[in-house]
């Protein structure tokens, strides 16, 4: 059975997941220590952010190479959240198990959708 194309960002599953994330980032570095503020809760929320907002971006460039492109980038994005959870467990802030699983399922979405666009007539 074919998929149906989305036609907007807020279509793609990937998309989804990454939001479902970084609501989920908010609410759990919202317990961090105040004077993280500038520091980790800065830093992870932004990174985040970055995930679905270049899933978003991307998803309206015409060819694939821009398109993967973006990609690439929400995936550098992945990593980043990926040790801020790390350093968030490593210093006591909570537990990030749930958001771990999470960040997980994003990724190997992502990586699906990364390797879709290399792939010729897909």
């Amino acid at each position: 059975m074919k998929r149906i194309p989305a036609r907007v960002f807020q279509d793609l599953i990937v998309w989804q997941k990454a939001h479902q994330f970084v609501l989920a980032v908010y609410r759990f570095s919202e317990n961090f220590p105040k004077t993280e503020l500038y520091g980790l809760t800065s830093q992870f929320r932004r990174a985040a952010i970055s995930i679905p907002a270049n899933i978003a971006e991307g998803f309206k460039k015409k060819n694939k190479t821009d398109k993967a492109r973006f990609m690439n980038i929400a995936q550098g994005s992945v990593e980043e959240c990926r040790y801020y959870l790390i350093l968030a467990k490593d210093l006591g802030y909570g537990d990030s198990l749930e958001l771990c699983l999470l960040l997980e399922e994003v990724s190997k979405l992502l990586d699906a959708y990364y390797s879709s666009l290399l792939t010729p007539d897909s």
